[in-house]
């Protein structure tokens, strides 16, 4: 039976951690030189703009000896209302795994409901799976560990930080997010986790104590109308040195990319020696092949 992967909440712990442990044995170089995707071919359906997430997903393949098929919207005849549904089943034809970058999350799930081949969410507006999977093994690479770490963060409630919730309530780590009134996660997300998941306004209260810092752009793509109120509205919310003063002094910074420099993060800290933003982008790459690898079997 195929496996789509359109929240963390379509994988338990145990696979979570089989993820992560793939993608840190494929970063380390094992199977370097096997090619166990070869003769395959990956969709990649991406109705926002990507730098990191298109070219890992491509970059993986590739290394996997598969081949990649990129579509902007303008490139299907969805940009002419064809049905999801027939996209889906055409599709289906010709490929044998499809990533999508889309707007609305039902949009992955109805290509999911069709598609007879692994849907991977590529980015919604309500969840980015993927990304939070490279970052626990991020977390995982540097820290050595996931359950026992205080993970903090630091801004807008957006589909990245429910994909922090969604892991949280799935692993059992300590999460605490602050973010002002207005942007916070919103309730259904926050069905069903347990105290280990917090949700303040208080930023130094986020973060002290924390292990992990990780932060995001205040205004997302598809809100660029609501930057300007939206730089108002998190003024006090940056990640900045006077923040970290209140952390451990080993705290990792995490960003997912791409970075408004003296917004949500000051330079000093993006460019200084507890920044992991830069392996943290890498691994987006490493996590890719250990997902293609796990869905194609």
């Amino acid at each position: 039976m195929k496996r789509d992967i359109l929240s963390i909440r379509d994988l338990n712990a145990e696979e979570i951690n089989f993820l992560i442990k793939r993608a840190l044995e494929i970063k380390g170089g094992h199977g370097k030189g096997e090619f166990p995707m070869k003769g395959k071919t990956l969709g990649l359906i991406f109705d926002k703009p990507s730098t990191r997430t298109r070219v890992s997903f491509e970059a993986g393949m590739t290394r996997l000896g598969g081949s990649t098929i990129y579509l902007g919207r303008a490139d299907t005849q969805m940009s002419r209302n064809e049905p999801i549904s027939d996209t889906a089943r055409v599709l289906s034809r010709y490929l044998d795994v499809l990533a999508v970058r889309t707007y609305a999350q039902e949009t992955v799930e109805e290509m999911a409901k069709w598609a007879d081949i692994p849907v991977i969410n590529a980015l919604t507006d309500l969840y980015h799976p993927c990304q939070i999977l490279s970052d626990l093994m991020t977390v995982q690479e540097k820290k050595e560990k996931i359950v026992g770490l205080k993970i903090a963060w630091v801004g807008d409630g957006n589909n990245v930080a429910n994909s922090w919730i969604n892991a949280a309530g799935i692993l059992g780590f300590d999460l605490t997010l602050a973010c002002p009134p207005g942007f916070q996660p919103k309730a259904q997300i926050m069905e069903g986790v347990g105290d280990n998941v917090k949700v303040v306004e208080d930023p130094v209260e986020a973060v002290r104590d924390a292990h992990v810092i990780n932060t995001d752009v205040w205004a997302s793509m598809g809100q660029e109308e609501e930057h300007d109120a939206r730089v108002r509205a998190f003024q006090g919310y940056q990640v900045n040195a006077q923040l970290l003063s209140h952390c451990k002094n080993d705290v990792i910074i995490m960003h997912c990319l791409p970075a408004h420099r003296g917004e949500e993060i000051a330079e000093d800290v993006l460019e200084g020696p507890n920044s992991v933003v830069f392996d943290q982008s890498e691994n987006k790459m490493h996590m890719h092949q250990a997902i293609l690898e796990w869905l194609l079997g």
